[in-house]
């Protein structure tokens, strides 16, 4: 069930006066704000995203050339 601000600024002002309809409604309409903001500040940026790829890449490159020198390694010990 969605409703709006102005929906419920209606509902409420039906059965309580406006000046508390509204008081109530801008309270809402904040807390809903607030928790958008606190929700989407934990994602990810498009820069975050590539930051995190190129670090992917450096570790995996690092991590091939240590295999590849530790098979080499076993390759000429014997």
């Amino acid at each position: 069930m969605n409703i709006s601000i102005t929906q419920l600024y209606s509902l409420l002002s039906e059965k309580l006066d406006k000046d508390t309809a509204e008081s109530l409604t801008a309270y809402i309409e904040a807390k809903v704000d607030k928790t958008v903001v606190d929700k989407t500040s934990h994602l990810a940026s498009k820069e975050d995203l590539a930051n995190a790829k190129t670090d992917m890449i450096k570790w995996f490159v690092g991590l091939f050339f240590a295999l590849a020198l530790m098979v080499i390694g076993l390759y000429f010990k014997s």
